[in-house]
């Protein structure tokens, strides 16, 4: 049982952060290279014919969309690293880092580039989602299996970077050798961003995103049980085996969904966790998970506007956004390792 203190402290923390989260929507929304009023903004949901016609195409059309992905695509990646790092035990892994992104990114160029060899002109939404899973999936038994045979962090780190700058080559090879006229669409794809989101898929994202967030949810149980030791989860009687393939399972389309669409993000799946952890002061999964949930989508939220708003007309790489947030947290987290040790 938690304290009346410590219940008080959560739902402050909880609050702080779905005010953060609704202001992040709603500034998203409202700024850019036309200015758009917050009564706009509700008029295109209650009194769209008061809506100015080129706001309200703004609005529905190009914002909204790309809003609502960046969102839903940063809980989806703090929580697919929370997951991770409860898999491998281990603080300091993520999609990005152990190549999985970057192997989601490479089946998915497969996918599309491989489609336009054999004449298909538009690859669908789902399309795009299953070739990523597919190549998360591959990345993510590839690591497995290698982590069974290393158990140096610094190792499995340097072996999961090293899976995703192959990934990544290939990925490069691909985009060369290709038909420059029909890779516009793959090379902005796998840029790492969210602009140019559609509604044809944010229906395949924000409902995938939801289902295996509450998958990752209703797991919560068991991942504190793992956080004790696989022996300990088995006298408690989790079937580790399977659940381990469910992390699996849950944090590879949580990383794919988001990879098909958006490209390769990285260090969100790194840092909010961690963030999480230390302003709750807990491993609870039953409180990270819904807050890496909320402060995934904040920070991807955040860096999305600060990529497009920081030098106008200009947009800034998200990774480069991620990154400055993600890196310094990375760097903090191995020293602080080594100096345990």
């Amino acid at each position: 049982m938690l304290s009346r203190k410590t219940n008080t402290r959560y739902t402050v923390l909880f609050a702080a952060g779905g005010a953060l989260l609704i202001m992040t929507f709603i500034l998203s929304v409202m700024l850019g290279s036309v200015e758009i009023s917050a009564a706009e903004i509700y008029g295109c949901f209650f009194t769209p014919d008061n809506v100015r016609s080129a706001h309200y195409s703004i609005i529905m059309d190009i914002r909204l969309p790309r809003t609502l992905a960046a969102i839903a695509g940063g809980a989806a990646l703090a929580v697919s690293g929370v997951l991770l790092q409860n898999f491998f035990g281990n603080p300091i892994v993520e999609p990005y880092i152990l190549g999985i992104s970057s192997g989601s990114n490479l089946f998915l160029g497969i996918v599309i580039l491989g489609g336009y060899t054999f004449g298909m002109k538009n690859i669908s939404s789902m399309g795009m989602f299953i070739g990523s899973f597919i190549g998360a999936m591959a990345v993510m038994l590839a690591v497995i299996f290698v982590s069974q045979k290393v158990r140096s962090v610094t190792s499995l780190l340097i072996i999961g970077l090293m899976i995703g700058y192959v990934c990544s080559a290939v990925t490069s090879v691909l985009t060369v050798i290709a038909d420059k006229e029909r890779i516009m669409g793959f090379a902005r794809t796998t840029m790492g961003s969210f602009a140019g989101f559609t509604w044809e898929q944010l229906k395949i994202l924000c409902p995938v995103t939801a289902a295996f967030l509450a998958a990752a949810f209703l797991m919560s149980k068991d991942l504190n049980s793992m956080l004790l030791g696989e022996k300990y989860a088995q006298s408690m009687g989790v079937s580790v085996r399977a659940f381990r393939f469910c992390i699996v399972v849950v944090s590879s389309v949580l990383t794919a969904v988001v990879t098909a669409f958006a490209g390769a993000v990285s260090f969100i799946g790194l840092a909010v966790p961690h963030i999480v952890r230390i302003i709750f002061r807990t491993s609870d999964h039953r409180i990270v998970i819904p807050a890496a949930i909320i402060f995934g989508a904040v920070m991807a939220g955040l860096c999305d506007m600060g990529a497009r708003l920081i030098m106008p007309p200009t947009e800034l790489p998200l990774g480069a956004m991620t990154t400055i947030i993600g890196a310094p947290t990375a760097v903090y987290l191995l020293v602080s390792k080594n100096g345990e040790r």
